[in-house]
């Protein structure tokens, strides 16, 4: 390990632009996606701002770590799918599922109702095809001013890579699963 020292100056200056929502991207095949997505979530939810997440690829009966604590909170938490597609017994429901979850976030995002807004797992009924990317990203363009939007998975298709304002990259540097080890309750639900 290099040792540094602390940097004592800031190097960067101030932004000077608008205040404006944004479009934030959380993909690649490290984990953390949506973990990062809801830790915006309860940052956002901590300064009183209105926060509405939609699971795409969750039931909606689901009661993860992240959905019990979120309905302590009040944080409104919508799973829209039918679980993992290797599960699923009807691909087109899967489908059908997802269009009419992506009817919801979609109304949530135009309403203006909501400071951030959140698309976990979205990239995947994209790049299924299940839904039209076009309307997706017109609706971005079209959300209120102020209306932040955080879309999360895996393979985030590249027109909407290059209409986000941030896009974090997780890269899989070492998984435990790889090792044989089970996912873990608490840290993998």
């Amino acid at each position: 390990m290099q040792i540094e020292t602390p940097p004592v100056d800031r190097d960067v200056p101030k932004p000077d632009g608008e205040r404006r929502g944004l479009i934030l991207v959380n993909t690649g095949n490290g984990k953390g996606k949506s973990t990062a997505a809801f830790g915006l979530a309860l940052r956002a939810t901590g300064r009183g701002k209105a926060v509405k997440i939609f699971q795409f690829m969750k039931v909606p009966t689901a009661r993860f770590g992240e959905h019990r604590m979120f309905d302590k909170l009040g944080l409104p938490i919508v799973g829209l799918g039918d679980g993992f597609t290797w599960k699923s017994r009807d691909l087109d429901q899967s489908a059908e599922l997802a269009r009419h979850g992506w009817e919801q976030a979609k109304a949530a995002i135009l309403s203006g109702e909501f400071f951030l807004v959140v698309l976990d797992e979205i990239t995947y009924p994209l790049i299924y095809g299940w839904l039209p990317l076009e309307e997706v990203i017109a609706t971005l363009h079209s959300r209120p001013k102020d209306v932040h939007v955080c879309l999360t998975g895996r393979r985030c298709p590249q027109e909407i890579v290059d209409i986000a304002d941030t896009v974090t990259e997780m890269t899989l540097v070492k998984h435990a699963f790889k090792a044989g080890i089970p996912a873990q309750r608490g840290i993998e639900d």
